[in-house]
């Protein structure tokens, strides 16, 4: 797709920005309802290569990469904003590391809690029989589907917060580097994948096709 860089299509500009972000919620809201199925299945997707997988922060991309991915951009041409555009970044990528550890505080607490005396019991065949254990597992679900909506919302709330920063054509530059960055690891996994079945890890492949 090609987006014209003059000022004067800024209309166009927030009408692609628009509906990239209504992709992004209508995504969430589809992940959360299909959660309630099979939240397992989304911390570890089959879809995604083994690298894509070892770079999951709580079943997505961790909120933090979006100040890396804009500081990338910083030699495009109109990308660095002004001065208080700087500050408001610099006390968003603060609050967002802040969140981001209270989301992985919080596993680490679903953590203790699956290896509990009494998860340890039910899984040795103590008392209380298969009822209990199945009740047991539930609540460790449900605790790993709210630690998945949490970094969401983590998610979804940084990417809001630097799109409010930028300006409309920035903001397009922003959300096709992002969108770029999630497609390497797609391919660099994909490419991985084939070294890896062919028994090539770390010799190379002169040339892999990848979509």
């Amino acid at each position: 797709m090609t987006v014209p860089r003059d000022p004067s299509h800024e209309k166009q500009h927030k009408h692609l920005v628009s509906k990239v972000t209504h992709l992004y919620k209508d995504y969430y809201t589809v992940k959360w309802a299909g959660a309630r199925q099979d939240v397992l299945g989304f911390y570890s997707p089959t879809w995604m290569t083994p690298l894509e997988r070892a770079l999951l922060w709580f079943t997505d991309w961790k909120p933090s990469m979006l100040y890396r991915v804009l500081h990338s951009l910083k030699s495009t041409a109109g990308t660095d904003g002004g001065d208080d555009d700087g500050k408001k970044l610099k006390e968003m990528r603060w609050r967002t590391g802040v969140e981001e550890g209270r989301v992985e505080r919080e596993m680490e607490r679903q953590q203790v809690a699956m290896a509990d005396r009494r998860m340890v019991e039910l899984a040795r065949g103590g008392p209380g029989g298969g009822g209990c254990v199945e009740g047991a597992l539930d609540q460790v679900l449900v605790g790993l589907e709210r630690v998945m909506k949490s970094a969401d919302c983590v998610r979804l709330k940084a990417l809001k917060g630097v799109l409010e920063v930028l300006s409309p054509l920035q903001c397009v530059d922003f959300m096709a580097a992002l969108l770029m960055v999630q497609l390497r690891m797609r391919r660099w996994g994909k490419m991985d994948t084939v070294r890896s079945s062919s028994g090539c890890e770390g010799v190379g492949v002169a040339r892999v096709d990848v979509i």
